[in-house]
């Protein structure tokens, strides 16, 4: 089902004004989020994730059939579930990028707003090139497929305790090299003029690297949700979800970070599914054998690996809490 232009421009029309009213009505001064407030607005971003997931079924049923309209809403709720929980995990990489840097809490929305403008940029062209590489290639889907598989096999033997040091990034010491780079961090701009002189400051260097961090990250992520729907729309609009609501979840998380221990064990699982699932199907196809695993089937798994990962952390986490009580008495 071919989606008309309207949609792609009304669809944009809508993220540039949700994004205006955060920045300029809510969030027009550097202030700190609370994580009461972070809940809400998470609680809202979803809100309105599911409001699009249900139009998406209602539109499409009423434009070609309720059974494709069932296939759009499975295809676009997998994939911004697939989004949702791989986005968890790059959390992890803010908070560490903003202790490095010692950016204060009130100055790191408007960062992570900056930051979503341009992964919403990137994710467009990075999801219009790999539909259009599989449509051209086919046999590109076993490379996907190999490549979830590979990097989920590689994410369960991480070392999580590895030095983490930003200033070690190719790009931001090829940046540095480029264009001097202020310590001053007195204002919140993400570049000043001294002496007739521009220069960058830290907020611009740790934009730059959650930049850079996104585009890595979006390696995995757009392979993993291509394997659920070719449906450029479908890909793109739960995509810009998750992401939009990617800020709120930061904070809202922050302070219960512990309770995710065992996540990178989930997406581990998670990726490496996706990626046997992307090549079986696809050799499936060729073999033209009725062999297939849904959409419904990996929604199922998703959810599994994410709720005994979430359990397990919670359980784990409870037992230090009562060791460490006990050897206070």
């Amino acid at each position: 089902m071919e989606i008309s232009i309207n949609f792609w421009i009304g669809f944009i029309v809508f993220v540039l004004i949700m994004l205006s009213l955060d920045l300029f009505v809510f969030h027009k001064k550097d202030t700190a989020v609370k994580v009461k407030e972070a809940l809400l607005w998470s609680l809202f971003w979803i809100g309105l994730a599911v409001v699009f997931n249900i139009g998406v079924y209602f539109v499409v049923g009423n434009m070609s059939s309720i059974e494709l309209g069932k296939q759009k809403a499975l295809e676009f709720l997998t994939g911004y579930l697939i989004e949702e929980s791989l986005s968890v995990d790059n959390l992890f990489v803010f908070i560490m990028i903003f202790g490095f840097f010692k950016i204060a809490p009130k100055f790191q929305h408007k960062i992570l707003f900056w930051g979503i403008i341009g992964a919403i940029v990137m994710r467009g062209v990075f999801i219009l090139a790999g539909v259009a590489l599989i449509q051209r290639f086919v046999w590109v889907m076993y490379i996907f497929g190999a490549f979830l598989i590979y990097t989920g096999i590689k994410m369960l033997f991480e070392k999580e305790d590895a030095e983490f040091d930003p200033n070690q990034n190719l790009v931001i010491r090829v940046f540095k090299k480029i264009m001097p780079v202020t310590e001053d961090m007195s204002v919140s701009r993400f570049f000043v003029k001294k002496n007739k002189i521009i220069y960058a400051t830290p907020f611009f260097v740790v934009l730059l690297f959650i930049e850079v961090s996104d585009l890595i990250f979006a390696v995995d992520s757009i392979p993993a949700v291509l394997s659920v729907s070719k449906d450029p729309f479908i890909v793109y609009t739960s995509n810009i979800f998750a992401i939009l609501g990617l800020r709120s979840l930061y904070f809202a998380l922050h302070g219960i970070m512990a309770y995710f221990h065992y996540l990178k064990y989930a997406l581990s699982g998670i990726l490496t599914f996706i990626g046997i699932k992307m090549c079986l199907n696809e050799l499936a196809n060729e073999l033209d054998s009725t062999f297939n695993i849904s959409n419904f089937t990996s929604l199922g798994v998703i959810v599994a690996f994410l709720t005994a990962s979430i359990l397990l952390s919670i359980v784990v986490k409870k037992r230090q809490e009562r060791k460490a009580a006990k050897l206070l008495k």
